[in-house]
């Protein structure tokens, strides 16, 4: 005889759903990103979001919005409702001014903290070394310093640069030392350092990402990866007919930066904080650089290249090309974009880019002459 105390199956009269208790859901994790409008910030944020974070970022007040990075995912909160925005906040701050990284940490509190704002142009080191070392380097450590400081334990990345090697011969490890040959890679020695301390001495979390040079068409037009491909755009338009450049010779290890940012993230999910290289572990010179991306655009670049001594650094660096075995072996992390398939995706864009600049000059909005 069946049990007329079980509850009714069928839902029939005077059966009532037993509510079943649902765990709460977990607490959304939180990440502060300096340098977000930035290439390498753009595409760490679009991962973060992924991942479900919540994210804020350190934004330098400036009289021209340099958001263009972000305007695919940031919605204005006057002009969106809150449940149709991702969760992505800006926030006024400046690595050279320690009281607003402190407001910013206090105020975010977040779970991780990636530190990749900087002085980043090699070239443009040599002209301003002193704003170079203040933001590069004691800005890291003012960050370092507002980290250590907070109510709140959090995992910090610091983004380290390949040109901390310079003149060390290649391949170059975590156990290669430094010899930088930039005011911007003693900078970043000096920010990488800083870090291994603060995690030795305090107990931080806290990890430097030594990252070999990564592009995308979200890479700075001055960089000479997207100064090539960007001119390849207007030449191939009619806007522009040469392109001048410096040392041909420079042999880089270039990655895309979409596969580099994985690489940060999972070096903040470790059991124990520890220093990675991140590279291809390929190496090309500007001049193949060049011949890839003409060539796919179906041009002869010694037609439209002029060399300026004007591009020469002063202390050159001549070979970078990265052993990222650590990364792969520890963190699971290996480049998804090869190096011609990273040349197409910047040349595509940029010729691109170049038409709707045309429509622009065509219309009269815009001066020829006026090069990127």
């Amino acid at each position: 005889m069946a049990d007329s105390s079980a509850p009714h199956s069928n839902g029939g009269a005077g059966a009532e759903a037993e509510a079943v208790p649902r765990s709460p859901a977990p607490p959304r994790r939180v990440a502060l990103v300096t340098g977000i409008t930035g290439q390498d910030g753009s595409y760490l944020t679009e991962l973060l979001l992924s991942k479900g974070y919540e994210v804020h970022g350190l934004i330098r007040r400036s009289s021209n919005f340099n958001t263009q990075r972000l305007d695919h995912i940031y919605h204005d909160p006057h002009a969106t409702p809150s449940a149709a925005r991702p969760p992505m906040r800006l926030h006024y701050a400046d690595l050279s001014d320690s009281s607003s990284l402190r407001r910013a940490l206090d105020h975010v509190l977040p779970d991780e903290v990636y530190n990749l704002a900087a002085q980043s142009h090699v070239a443009v080191s040599f002209e301003v070394p002193d704003y170079t070392a203040d933001v590069t380097a004691t800005g890291a450590l003012r960050l370092l310093e507002a980290v250590r400081l907070s109510s709140k334990p959090m995992r910090y990345y610091q983004a380290g640069s390949s040109e901390m090697f310079g003149s060390t011969p290649p391949p170059q490890s975590e156990a290669t030392p430094f010899h930088p040959r930039s005011p911007y890679a003693a900078a970043k020695v000096a920010a990488h350092w800083y870090t291994v301390n603060y995690r030795e001495a305090y107990g931080l979390f806290a990890c430097n990402g030594v990252l070999f040079n990564h592009e995308s068409p979200r890479r700075g037009e001055n960089f000479v990866t997207r100064k090539i491909t960007r001119a390849i755009g207007r030449i191939k338009v009619g806007l522009q007919t040469k392109v001048f450049l410096g040392n041909l010779s420079a042999a880089r290890d270039w990655g895309f930066a979409g596969d580099y940012v994985e690489a940060m993230w999972l070096m903040l999910q470790q059991d124990k904080p520890d220093d990675y290289v991140v590279a291809t572990e390929e190496c090309h010179t500007v001049e193949e650089f060049l011949q890839a991306a003409f060539g796919y655009a179906g041009l002869n670049w010694k037609d439209h290249v002029v060399i300026d001594k004007k591009y020469f650094r002063p202390s050159e660096v001549d070979c970078l090309q990265g052993d990222s075995s650590k990364s792969r072996r520890v963190l699971g992390w290996k480049p998804k974009v090869g190096f011609q398939q990273l040349v197409e995706m910047m040349v595509d864009n940029d010729i691109e880019l170049a038409k709707k600049e045309k429509v622009l000059v065509d219309a009269g909005y815009r001066d020829p002459k006026q090069q990127p």
